[in-house]
């Protein structure tokens, strides 16, 4: 287990992102969204590992570099803060109505956490799309709840972020003693 891995998940377009930028201002290590990532360089390459053709593959390619991001980061000294987590992809294959392949059940259990989760739930005011995320509302309120059925699930507690301005929301997570 690596206690000082911190997790930020939640549906799209809750603040995520948003936060976890802040709290590298101030100062955290912090690993970006895998997805996002892979989404810009499958639409460069004309590749097709992408959530809206070939999600086995995109489920893939997020276990492969959310398993080297946690590598790369376990030599980092104090809390280092992950957009998402493995059980992340359980979840997202899941909301799919896709099996979840035993390798990433696996990789779910054994490639752990912090027990506590940071959840930024669905927060209309706030959501928007754009080309990388395509989500509905309807759809990002339901990937909130498949990510805190699957965190909860795999024995992780759940701490729901406020609804309230980023700095908040910073100051939120450094209350809950991460750094």
């Amino acid at each position: 287990m690596s206690d000082h891995f911190v997790v930020v998940t939640g549906g799209p377009g809750a603040g995520k992102t948003s936060l976890i930028t802040e709290l590298a201002r101030r100062g955290f290590h912090t690993i970006p969204e895998s997805g996002r990532a892979i989404i810009r360089e499958e639409v460069q390459s004309c590749g097709d590992a992408l959530p809206w053709a070939d999600r086995i593959a995109y489920a893939e390619r997020m276990l492969e570099r959310d398993l080297r991001a946690r590598s790369t980061a376990q030599p980092l000294s104090g809390p280092v803060i992950f957009d998402r987590g493995i059980p992340d992809i359980m979840g997202y294959l899941t909301l799919c109505g896709l099996p979840v392949p035993p390798h990433v059940a696996t990789a779910a259990k054994a490639a752990r956490y912090n027990c506590r989760v940071f959840l930024a739930p669905f927060w209309g005011e706030i959501f928007t799309q754009d080309t990388e995320r395509k989500q509905t509302c309807a759809e990002a309120k339901a990937t909130c709840a498949v990510m805190r059925e699957t965190y909860t699930a795999l024995g992780y507690q759940i701490t729901e972020l406020p609804r309230a301005d980023i700095a908040t929301r910073a100051d939120f997570v450094c209350a809950q003693r991460v750094n």
